[in-house]
């Protein structure tokens, strides 16, 4: 509990140590959107000259030196929804690809055009909204509880596991995974503060999408592990095979890590979310501190209600249970990373029409991060599959 009280603590002091940008030189969200159409049509004068390179990096202006670096896109998140900001961000990666395959000129002016739209439409209902105590206290309360929730079933799912197997000494390199992981959060909100133009945002989504898919890997193993474990007579012959009723080195290792990244991957956006937030709040800045120390409060509770329950599960159940939460975790995980790994430029984007975009579930209409979460979730269920035959071999052999 102490050890959660302090985390929750360091995430508002990182918060507060990262000076906020100056993103007040606009008075409206229109107005940003006025400069933003402004490098967009003019990304369409570079297109028609034949100058593909300089058009994309127009575009790639828009979006990292506009809509991400003035907290338009994490505005959008806060306030309308998550799936509206992909929608979005999706559109810029559409205009550069029909750029790459040399579109018509009336194409390609379309999807300017759709984009502008998708812009005012989202600046018209930010403006229109007004500043209130409420708004911004449910804005900062969104944030934090959104972008903690899952870091906060990872580690709550990971800590409650040893606790439950009587490891509770190997829950200490857990929680300093967690801790080291908002200290980075706060040297890497720094560093991107400091970094200006188009590369630092693209660096930054492909920091993101690395982050995500090696925590993917991670908790792929750490889950598979937990599913070997889920019969009791599996754990009785897995800790008589040791000294003393411990896990490997390799696998608290493990365990840290994926709490670290866990972690780490929200830590860094979060700060950045929070300066955009403040950034714009003019009279309702102790409403943000508010939304922030009640959200801290909120993942609290979360993560105490995870131990409570777990306690008052028995031994099977809750460690198939918590398998199966971190295997639907990687699923989650590898959409997004690959979503920001898209957004960085590095891969395409073949857009899917009849599937849209749920953003906590990490499923986005397209391809690229459809494919691999499909194939990640057929490996999940076949390795489940032969996890719980070979467990029950274990168990039926323990009765002879």
């Amino acid at each position: 509990m102490r050890k959660k009280l302090v985390l929750s603590i360091l995430i508002v002091v990182m918060v507060s140590m990262i000076s906020t940008p100056v993103f007040a030189a606009f008075a409206s969200w229109n107005e940003i959107v006025d400069e933003m159409r402004d490098v967009i049509n003019q990304s369409y004068n570079t297109y028609l000259t034949g100058d593909i390179d300089t058009a994309k990096d127009q575009v790639d202006t828009a979006y990292f030196g506009y809509y991400e670096k003035l907290g338009f896109e994490k505005t959008v998140m806060a306030y309308v929804s998550g799936a509206r900001a992909a929608k979005v961000e999706y559109q810029f990666s559409i205009i550069k690809k029909a750029m790459t395959n040399r579109a018509p000129n009336n194409e390609v002016r379309q999807a300017l055009d759709l984009l502008v739209q998708y812009l005012r439409e989202d600046a018209n209902q930010l403006d229109g909204k007004g500043e209130s105590a409420l708004g911004v206290f449910l804005g900062s309360l969104l944030i934090i509880v959104r972008e903690g929730f899952e870091a906060i079933l990872v580690v709550g799912a990971i800590v409650a596991y040893l606790l439950k197997s009587g490891n509770k000494k190997s829950t200490k390199p857990v929680y300093w995974g967690a801790i080291l992981a908002l200290g980075f959060s706060v040297v890497m909100a720094f560093i991107l503060n400091a970094l200006t133009g188009n590369a630092s945002g693209q660096g930054q989504e492909i920091l993101e999408g690395v982050t995500m898919l090696v925590a993917v890997a991670v908790l792929f193993y750490v889950s598979n592990w937990m599913v070997s474990k889920a019969e009791a007579e599996a754990w009785t012959s897995y800790i008589e095979g040791k000294v003393q009723s411990s896990i490997t080195k390799g696998s608290v290792f493990s365990l840290a890590f994926a709490a670290f990244l866990a972690v780490f991957r929200e830590g860094a956006e979060t700060i950045l979310f929070y300066q955009a937030l403040l950034a714009q709040t003019q009279s309702y800045v102790n409403m943000v501190w508010l939304g922030l120390g009640i959200g801290a409060v909120i993942l609290v509770a979360v993560y105490i209600l995870i131990r409570v329950v777990s306690f008052r599960l028995p031994l099977k159940p809750f460690f198939l249970g918590t398998s199966v939460l971190l295997f639907l975790m990687s699923v989650t995980f590898i959409g997004n990373g690959i979503k920001e790994l898209q957004e960085g430029n590095l891969i395409g984007v073949t857009p899917v029409s009849f599937v849209g975009s749920v953003d906590i579930l990490g499923i986005y209409p397209t391809l690229e991060t459809l494919i691999p979460q499909i194939l990640l979730l057929a490996a999940t269920v076949i390795t489940f599959v032969m996890q719980l035959k070979r467990n029950k071999r274990l168990s039926s052999a323990a009765a002879v």
